[in-house]
Protein backbone atom coordinates (compact mmCIF):
# COMPACT_ATOMS: atom_id res chain seq x y z
CA UNK A 1 0.00 0.00 0.00
CA UNK A 2 1.52 3.55 -1.03
CA UNK A 3 1.87 5.81 1.49
CA UNK A 4 -0.92 8.69 1.80
CA UNK A 5 1.84 11.35 2.75
CA UNK A 6 3.88 12.75 0.17
CA UNK A 7 6.02 15.36 1.01
CA UNK A 8 7.82 17.35 -1.00
CA UNK A 9 9.75 19.27 2.29
CA UNK A 10 10.58 16.57 4.96
CA UNK A 11 12.27 18.95 7.10
CA UNK A 12 10.02 19.00 9.61
CA UNK A 13 9.44 15.09 9.53
CA UNK A 14 12.87 14.55 10.11
CA UNK A 15 13.47 16.66 12.96
CA UNK A 16 10.28 15.14 14.64
CA UNK A 17 11.43 11.75 14.05
CA UNK A 18 14.99 12.75 15.45
CA UNK A 19 13.54 14.25 18.49
CA UNK A 20 10.43 13.96 19.17
CA UNK A 21 9.66 10.18 21.55
CA UNK A 22 5.66 10.33 19.96
CA UNK A 23 3.85 8.83 22.92
CA UNK A 24 2.02 5.32 22.04
CA UNK A 25 4.43 4.37 19.14
CA UNK A 26 6.83 1.92 18.00
CA UNK A 27 8.89 4.51 16.75
CA UNK A 28 10.59 2.30 13.95
CA UNK A 29 6.36 2.02 12.20
CA UNK A 30 7.34 5.61 10.99
CA UNK A 31 9.86 4.75 8.35
CA UNK A 32 6.91 3.31 6.77
CA UNK A 33 4.23 5.33 8.12
CA UNK A 34 5.07 8.52 8.10
CA UNK A 35 4.25 11.38 10.75
CA UNK A 36 1.46 13.58 9.19
CA UNK A 37 2.79 17.29 9.93
CA UNK A 38 -0.32 19.28 10.99
CA UNK A 39 0.26 22.93 10.46
CA UNK A 40 -3.85 23.77 11.66
CA UNK A 41 -7.21 23.05 12.68
CA UNK A 42 -10.82 24.77 11.36
CA UNK A 43 -13.65 23.42 13.54
CA UNK A 44 -13.96 19.47 12.37
CA UNK A 45 -10.95 19.42 10.33
CA UNK A 46 -7.21 19.42 10.63
CA UNK A 47 -5.20 20.45 7.87
CA UNK A 48 -1.41 19.36 6.80
CA UNK A 49 1.36 21.13 5.45
CA UNK A 50 -0.05 20.58 2.21
CA UNK A 51 -3.24 21.40 2.44
CA UNK A 52 -4.75 18.16 2.57
CA UNK A 53 -8.03 18.08 4.67
CA UNK A 54 -8.70 15.32 7.07
CA UNK A 55 -11.71 14.83 9.67
CA UNK A 56 -10.91 14.79 12.88
CA UNK A 57 -13.09 11.69 13.84
CA UNK A 58 -11.69 10.71 17.50
CA UNK A 59 -11.53 14.50 18.62
CA UNK A 60 -7.52 13.94 18.75
CA UNK A 61 -7.49 11.20 21.22
CA UNK A 62 -10.94 12.26 22.23
CA UNK A 63 -10.64 15.55 24.15
CA UNK A 64 -11.63 18.12 21.23
CA UNK A 65 -15.40 18.66 21.77
CA UNK A 66 -16.06 21.89 19.93
CA UNK A 67 -13.72 21.70 16.73
CA UNK A 68 -9.77 23.24 16.35
CA UNK A 69 -9.42 26.76 16.79
CA UNK A 70 -12.63 27.58 18.24
CA UNK A 71 -13.15 31.50 18.75
CA UNK A 72 -14.67 31.72 22.20
CA UNK A 73 -12.46 29.55 23.37
CA UNK A 74 -9.40 31.46 21.79
CA UNK A 75 -11.17 34.93 22.64
CA UNK A 76 -11.52 33.77 26.73
CA UNK A 77 -7.59 32.32 26.76
CA UNK A 78 -6.19 35.51 24.98
CA UNK A 79 -8.18 37.91 27.67
CA UNK A 80 -7.29 35.66 30.78
CA UNK A 81 -3.98 35.48 29.39
CA UNK A 82 -3.79 39.52 29.84
CA UNK A 83 -4.35 39.15 33.31
CA UNK A 84 -2.84 35.80 34.98
CA UNK A 85 -1.25 32.99 33.27
CA UNK A 86 -0.32 31.29 36.30
CA UNK A 87 0.08 31.02 40.15
CA UNK A 88 0.44 28.12 42.48
CA UNK A 89 -2.46 26.91 43.83
CA UNK A 90 -0.82 26.11 47.29
CA UNK A 91 -1.43 28.81 49.91
CA UNK A 92 -2.77 30.81 46.75
CA UNK A 93 -6.15 30.95 44.47
CA UNK A 94 -7.95 32.88 41.49
CA UNK A 95 -11.12 33.41 39.95
CA UNK A 96 -11.24 30.82 37.02
CA UNK A 97 -10.56 27.78 39.60
CA UNK A 98 -12.87 28.93 41.92
CA UNK A 99 -15.73 29.51 39.17
CA UNK A 100 -14.97 26.13 37.56
CA UNK A 101 -15.30 24.49 40.67
CA UNK A 102 -18.61 26.15 41.63
CA UNK A 103 -19.94 25.33 37.72
CA UNK A 104 -18.93 21.60 38.29
CA UNK A 105 -20.42 21.28 41.46
CA UNK A 106 -23.86 22.88 40.42
CA UNK A 107 -23.94 20.33 37.53
CA UNK A 108 -23.65 17.54 40.26
CA UNK A 109 -26.32 18.94 42.10
CA UNK A 110 -23.79 19.96 44.60
CA UNK A 111 -23.36 16.12 45.42
CA UNK A 112 -20.00 16.69 44.79
CA UNK A 113 -18.84 19.80 46.52
CA UNK A 114 -14.92 19.67 46.16
CA UNK A 115 -12.71 19.63 42.97
CA UNK A 116 -9.02 18.76 43.33
CA UNK A 117 -6.72 19.80 40.22
CA UNK A 118 -4.41 17.92 38.42
CA UNK A 119 -2.85 17.76 34.51
CA UNK A 120 -4.28 14.33 33.03
CA UNK A 121 -6.18 11.47 33.06
CA UNK A 122 -3.69 9.36 34.74
CA UNK A 123 -3.06 11.70 37.26
CA UNK A 124 -6.41 12.30 37.94
CA UNK A 125 -7.23 7.96 38.46
CA UNK A 126 -4.20 8.56 40.66
CA UNK A 127 -5.23 11.36 42.80
CA UNK A 128 -8.83 9.37 43.45
CA UNK A 129 -7.36 6.16 44.30
CA UNK A 130 -4.69 7.70 46.90
CA UNK A 131 -7.51 9.78 48.13
CA UNK A 132 -9.94 6.76 48.59
CA UNK A 133 -6.62 4.98 50.73
CA UNK A 134 -6.36 7.87 52.37
CA UNK A 135 -9.76 8.46 53.65
CA UNK A 136 -9.89 4.57 55.35
CA UNK A 137 -6.22 5.79 57.14
CA UNK A 138 -7.75 8.89 58.60
CA UNK A 139 -11.27 7.19 59.43
CA UNK A 140 -8.92 4.27 60.89
CA UNK A 141 -9.21 1.36 58.66
CA UNK A 142 -6.03 1.15 57.18
CA UNK A 143 -6.32 -2.49 56.26
CA UNK A 144 -8.59 -1.10 53.05
CA UNK A 145 -6.20 -0.63 50.36
CA UNK A 146 -6.85 -2.76 48.04
CA UNK A 147 -9.06 -1.90 44.63
CA UNK A 148 -11.17 -3.57 42.04
CA UNK A 149 -11.68 -2.77 38.52
CA UNK A 150 -13.48 -4.63 35.33
CA UNK A 151 -11.98 -6.60 33.20
CA UNK A 152 -10.43 -4.74 30.11
CA UNK A 153 -10.27 -1.47 31.83
CA UNK A 154 -8.11 1.21 31.08
CA UNK A 155 -7.52 4.19 33.43
CA UNK A 156 -4.29 5.46 32.68
CA UNK A 157 -0.88 4.47 32.08
CA UNK A 158 1.23 6.26 34.98
CA UNK A 159 2.33 3.50 37.86
CA UNK A 160 -0.72 4.09 40.30
CA UNK A 161 -3.26 4.10 37.19
CA UNK A 162 -2.16 1.03 35.12
CA UNK A 163 -3.01 -0.84 39.04
CA UNK A 164 -7.03 -0.33 37.85
CA UNK A 165 -5.84 -0.93 33.91
CA UNK A 166 -6.30 -4.60 32.66
CA UNK A 167 -4.73 -4.37 29.59
CA UNK A 168 -2.41 -7.33 28.74
CA UNK A 169 0.42 -5.18 26.58
CA UNK A 170 0.58 -2.47 29.52
CA UNK A 171 0.74 -5.50 32.39
CA UNK A 172 3.34 -7.46 30.61
CA UNK A 173 5.86 -4.49 30.02
CA UNK A 174 5.45 -2.79 33.67
CA UNK A 175 4.44 -5.84 36.00
CA UNK A 176 7.75 -5.21 38.17
CA UNK A 177 6.77 -1.95 39.15
CA UNK A 178 2.95 -2.50 39.77
CA UNK A 179 0.49 -3.58 42.49
CA UNK A 180 -2.01 -4.77 39.92
CA UNK A 181 -5.82 -4.56 41.24
CA UNK A 182 -8.17 -7.35 41.30
CA UNK A 183 -10.88 -7.35 38.42
CA UNK A 184 -14.26 -8.38 37.78
CA UNK A 185 -16.30 -8.90 34.70
CA UNK A 186 -17.37 -6.40 32.37
CA UNK A 187 -21.05 -5.73 31.97
CA UNK A 188 -20.24 -5.59 28.06
CA UNK A 189 -23.27 -5.87 25.92
CA UNK A 190 -21.44 -7.57 23.81
CA UNK A 191 -21.01 -10.93 25.99
CA UNK A 192 -24.74 -11.61 25.89
CA UNK A 193 -25.77 -15.09 25.53
CA UNK A 194 -28.28 -16.22 23.67
CA UNK A 195 -31.67 -14.57 24.81
CA UNK A 196 -30.02 -12.28 26.89
CA UNK A 197 -30.65 -8.63 26.80
CA UNK A 198 -28.16 -5.83 27.51
CA UNK A 199 -29.41 -5.42 31.24
CA UNK A 200 -29.43 -9.16 32.01
CA UNK A 201 -25.71 -8.81 31.03
CA UNK A 202 -25.24 -6.05 33.82
CA UNK A 203 -27.22 -7.70 36.19
CA UNK A 204 -24.98 -11.13 35.70
CA UNK A 205 -21.78 -9.06 35.76
CA UNK A 206 -23.43 -6.91 38.93
CA UNK A 207 -23.89 -10.38 40.63
CA UNK A 208 -20.30 -11.18 40.23
CA UNK A 209 -19.19 -7.98 41.55
CA UNK A 210 -21.34 -8.77 44.58
CA UNK A 211 -19.38 -12.27 45.48
CA UNK A 212 -16.37 -10.39 45.34
CA UNK A 213 -17.25 -7.45 47.71
CA UNK A 214 -19.00 -9.97 49.76
CA UNK A 215 -15.80 -11.47 50.52
CA UNK A 216 -13.37 -8.68 49.81
CA UNK A 217 -14.77 -5.86 51.05
CA UNK A 218 -12.86 -5.52 54.75
CA UNK A 219 -9.69 -4.88 52.39
CA UNK A 220 -11.26 -3.20 49.62
CA UNK A 221 -10.68 0.82 49.20
CA UNK A 222 -12.34 1.34 46.28
CA UNK A 223 -13.93 0.27 42.87
CA UNK A 224 -13.55 2.37 39.62
CA UNK A 225 -15.49 1.80 36.50
CA UNK A 226 -16.00 3.64 32.85
CA UNK A 227 -19.94 4.53 33.40
CA UNK A 228 -21.17 3.15 30.33
CA UNK A 229 -18.64 2.95 27.86
CA UNK A 230 -15.26 1.20 28.15
CA UNK A 231 -12.96 3.26 25.90
CA UNK A 232 -10.00 2.05 25.81
CA UNK A 233 -10.83 -1.91 25.29
CA UNK A 234 -12.89 -1.52 21.89
CA UNK A 235 -15.76 1.04 23.15
CA UNK A 236 -17.35 -1.77 25.24
CA UNK A 237 -21.08 -0.17 26.12
CA UNK A 238 -23.46 -1.27 28.74
CA UNK A 239 -26.60 -0.73 30.50
CA UNK A 240 -26.77 1.92 33.32
CA UNK A 241 -28.50 -0.66 35.61
CA UNK A 242 -24.75 -1.51 36.23
CA UNK A 243 -23.88 2.15 37.89
CA UNK A 244 -26.98 1.47 39.93
CA UNK A 245 -26.44 -2.34 41.42
CA UNK A 246 -22.52 -1.14 41.42
CA UNK A 247 -23.85 2.37 43.83
CA UNK A 248 -25.72 0.24 45.58
CA UNK A 249 -23.32 -3.02 46.62
CA UNK A 250 -20.41 -0.30 47.23
CA UNK A 251 -22.29 1.29 49.81
CA UNK A 252 -23.75 -1.64 51.10
CA UNK A 253 -19.98 -3.02 51.47
CA UNK A 254 -18.41 0.42 52.14
CA UNK A 255 -16.17 0.57 49.20
CA UNK A 256 -15.90 3.89 47.56
CA UNK A 257 -17.33 4.32 43.85
CA UNK A 258 -14.85 5.82 41.50
CA UNK A 259 -16.59 7.01 38.30
CA UNK A 260 -13.68 7.61 35.60
CA UNK A 261 -15.94 10.42 33.24
CA UNK A 262 -12.23 11.15 31.77
CA UNK A 263 -13.43 9.96 27.97
CA UNK A 264 -16.77 9.51 28.77
CA UNK A 265 -17.98 12.52 30.54
CA UNK A 266 -18.93 16.09 29.18
CA UNK A 267 -21.56 15.25 27.12
CA UNK A 268 -19.55 11.74 25.28
CA UNK A 269 -22.61 10.06 25.74
CA UNK A 270 -25.60 11.76 26.02
CA UNK A 271 -25.72 13.32 29.10
CA UNK A 272 -23.28 15.73 30.73
CA UNK A 273 -22.09 12.93 33.24
CA UNK A 274 -22.66 9.54 32.24
CA UNK A 275 -23.64 8.50 35.53
CA UNK A 276 -26.51 10.45 35.50
CA UNK A 277 -28.32 8.27 32.78
CA UNK A 278 -27.88 5.49 36.38
CA UNK A 279 -29.26 8.56 38.58
CA UNK A 280 -26.33 7.86 40.54
CA UNK A 281 -23.17 9.47 42.13
CA UNK A 282 -19.63 8.16 42.83
CA UNK A 283 -17.85 8.76 45.83
CA UNK A 284 -14.81 10.28 43.10
CA UNK A 285 -15.87 11.55 39.66
CA UNK A 286 -12.65 11.62 37.28
CA UNK A 287 -12.81 14.31 34.41
CA UNK A 288 -9.74 15.61 31.92
CA UNK A 289 -10.00 15.00 28.16
CA UNK A 290 -12.68 17.10 26.78
CA UNK A 291 -13.23 19.35 29.72
CA UNK A 292 -10.58 21.73 28.18
CA UNK A 293 -12.12 21.47 24.99
CA UNK A 294 -9.05 20.33 23.50
CA UNK A 295 -7.22 23.22 24.48
CA UNK A 296 -4.90 22.81 27.47
CA UNK A 297 -3.51 19.97 29.95
CA UNK A 298 -6.57 20.23 33.05
CA UNK A 299 -7.99 17.18 34.99
CA UNK A 300 -9.75 16.96 37.98
CA UNK A 301 -11.14 14.87 40.49
CA UNK A 302 -14.65 15.57 42.30
CA UNK A 303 -15.59 14.36 45.50
CA UNK A 304 -18.10 14.38 48.07
CA UNK A 305 -18.45 16.54 51.83
CA UNK A 306 -18.17 13.07 53.69
CA UNK A 307 -14.68 12.62 51.96
CA UNK A 308 -13.40 16.01 52.51
CA UNK A 309 -14.37 15.81 55.96
CA UNK A 310 -12.20 12.99 56.69
CA UNK A 311 -9.14 14.98 55.72
CA UNK A 312 -9.86 18.25 57.55
CA UNK A 313 -7.57 18.58 60.55
CA UNK A 314 -4.38 20.08 62.01
CA UNK A 315 -2.32 17.92 60.93
CA UNK A 316 -0.62 18.12 58.02
CA UNK A 317 -0.46 14.11 57.78
CA UNK A 318 -4.27 13.84 57.77
CA UNK A 319 -4.29 16.02 54.88
CA UNK A 320 -4.47 14.68 50.97
CA UNK A 321 -0.52 14.44 50.03
CA UNK A 322 -0.63 15.20 46.58
CA UNK A 323 0.76 18.15 43.89
CA UNK A 324 2.24 19.64 40.88
CA UNK A 325 3.67 22.80 40.04
CA UNK A 326 0.47 23.41 37.42
CA UNK A 327 -2.32 22.61 39.29
CA UNK A 328 -5.58 24.37 38.97
CA UNK A 329 -3.49 26.48 35.94
CA UNK A 330 -5.66 29.52 34.99
CA UNK A 331 -5.38 29.91 31.51
CA UNK A 332 -6.97 25.90 31.80
CA UNK A 333 -9.16 26.67 34.04
CA UNK A 334 -10.35 29.21 31.57
CA UNK A 335 -10.81 26.81 28.78
CA UNK A 336 -12.63 25.29 31.22
CA UNK A 337 -14.99 27.78 31.89
CA UNK A 338 -15.45 28.47 28.02
CA UNK A 339 -16.00 25.41 26.95
CA UNK A 340 -18.87 25.43 29.95
CA UNK A 341 -19.99 28.21 28.27
CA UNK A 342 -20.42 26.74 24.97
CA UNK A 343 -22.45 23.88 26.55
CA UNK A 344 -24.91 26.85 28.19
CA UNK A 345 -25.30 28.55 25.56
CA UNK A 346 -26.08 26.18 22.70
CA UNK A 347 -27.94 23.21 24.79
CA UNK A 348 -25.56 20.81 23.65
CA UNK A 349 -26.43 17.51 25.05
CA UNK A 350 -30.08 18.02 23.69
CA UNK A 351 -28.24 19.19 20.03
CA UNK A 352 -26.17 16.23 20.35
CA UNK A 353 -29.13 14.17 20.60
CA UNK A 354 -29.95 14.83 17.30
CA UNK A 355 -26.59 14.75 15.83
CA UNK A 356 -26.43 11.25 17.26
CA UNK A 357 -29.03 10.12 15.33
CA UNK A 358 -27.96 11.36 11.98
CA UNK A 359 -25.01 9.72 12.54
CA UNK A 360 -26.82 6.16 13.39
CA UNK A 361 -28.50 6.61 9.79
CA UNK A 362 -25.45 7.78 8.15
CA UNK A 363 -24.14 3.85 10.02
CA UNK A 364 -26.30 1.66 8.42
CA UNK A 365 -25.02 1.10 5.65
CA UNK A 366 -21.86 0.25 7.29
CA UNK A 367 -23.85 -1.92 9.80
CA UNK A 368 -25.09 -4.30 6.36
CA UNK A 369 -21.40 -4.97 6.09
CA UNK A 370 -20.98 -8.48 5.42
CA UNK A 371 -18.05 -8.45 8.08
CA UNK A 372 -19.34 -5.51 10.51
CA UNK A 373 -20.81 -7.00 13.61
CA UNK A 374 -21.77 -5.27 16.82
CA UNK A 375 -22.81 -1.99 15.65
CA UNK A 376 -23.52 0.06 18.41
CA UNK A 377 -23.84 3.44 19.94
CA UNK A 378 -24.32 5.51 23.42
CA UNK A 379 -24.65 9.10 22.39
CA UNK A 380 -22.23 10.46 20.65
CA UNK A 381 -19.97 7.60 20.61
CA UNK A 382 -20.61 5.37 17.65
CA UNK A 383 -18.52 1.90 16.83
CA UNK A 384 -18.41 -1.51 15.42
CA UNK A 385 -16.06 -4.55 15.39
CA UNK A 386 -15.10 -6.47 12.14
CA UNK A 387 -14.92 -9.83 11.62
CA UNK A 388 -12.06 -11.63 10.76
CA UNK A 389 -9.67 -8.80 11.00
CA UNK A 390 -6.76 -9.12 9.07
CA UNK A 391 -3.60 -9.19 10.73
CA UNK A 392 -2.23 -5.34 11.14
CA UNK A 393 -5.88 -4.21 10.55
CA UNK A 394 -5.93 -1.41 13.16
CA UNK A 395 -2.68 0.07 11.32
CA UNK A 396 -3.59 -0.24 7.90
CA UNK A 397 -7.37 0.97 8.21
CA UNK A 398 -6.03 4.22 9.56
CA UNK A 399 -3.88 4.94 6.41
CA UNK A 400 -6.92 3.97 4.56
CA UNK A 401 -8.98 6.49 6.32
CA UNK A 402 -6.32 8.99 5.52
CA UNK A 403 -6.03 8.42 2.06
CA UNK A 404 -10.05 8.83 2.33
CA UNK A 405 -9.25 12.01 4.17
CA UNK A 406 -10.75 10.78 7.67
CA UNK A 407 -8.59 10.29 10.88
CA UNK A 408 -9.70 7.45 12.52
CA UNK A 409 -7.91 5.00 14.77
CA UNK A 410 -9.40 1.61 15.52
CA UNK A 411 -8.79 -0.62 18.60
CA UNK A 412 -8.06 -3.78 17.72
CA UNK A 413 -10.76 -4.81 15.24
CA UNK A 414 -12.82 -1.79 16.76
CA UNK A 415 -13.50 1.20 14.52
CA UNK A 416 -15.44 3.67 16.02
CA UNK A 417 -16.39 7.29 15.57
CA UNK A 418 -16.08 9.87 18.80
CA UNK A 419 -16.25 13.21 16.91
CA UNK A 420 -16.26 16.86 17.74
CA UNK A 421 -20.18 18.10 18.46
CA UNK A 422 -19.79 20.86 15.65
CA UNK A 423 -20.51 18.35 12.57
CA UNK A 424 -22.77 19.54 9.58
CA UNK A 425 -24.71 17.16 7.21
CA UNK A 426 -21.56 17.02 4.65
CA UNK A 427 -19.36 16.13 7.27
CA UNK A 428 -21.46 13.57 8.32
CA UNK A 429 -21.23 12.25 5.56
CA UNK A 430 -18.06 12.08 4.13
CA UNK A 431 -17.39 10.45 7.87
CA UNK A 432 -19.68 7.43 6.83
CA UNK A 433 -18.91 7.52 3.39
CA UNK A 434 -14.89 7.45 4.06
CA UNK A 435 -15.56 5.51 6.94
CA UNK A 436 -17.05 2.24 4.66
CA UNK A 437 -14.43 3.14 1.93
CA UNK A 438 -11.18 2.87 4.03
CA UNK A 439 -12.99 -0.95 5.07
CA UNK A 440 -13.44 -2.43 2.03
CA UNK A 441 -9.92 -0.88 1.04
CA UNK A 442 -7.94 -2.60 4.48
CA UNK A 443 -9.71 -6.20 3.94
CA UNK A 444 -9.09 -5.87 0.13
CA UNK A 445 -5.30 -6.02 1.63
Amino acid sequence: MSSPHPRSSPSLLQRSLASVWHPCTQMKTHERLPLVPIVRGEGPWLIDDQGRRYLDGVSSWWVNLFGHCHPHINARIVEQLGRLEHVMLAGFTHEPVVQLSEKLTALTGHALGHAFYASDGASATEIALKMSVHFWRNSGQPQKTRFLCLEGSYHGETVGALAVTDIALFREAYAPLVRFADTVPSPDARHAMQGESARDVALRAAAALEQVLAERHHEMAAFIVEPLVQCATGMAMHDPEYLRRARALCDRYGVHLVADEIAVGCGRTGSFFACEQAGIWPDFLCLSKGISGGYLPLSLVLTSDAIYDAFYDDEVARGFLHSHSYTGNPLACTAALATLELFEQGDVVAANQSLAEKLLAAAQPIAAHPRVQHLRQRGMILAFDVMDAPPGFARNYFQSAMEQGLLLRPIGNTVYWMPPYVLDDAAVAHLAAATLAALDDTLRG
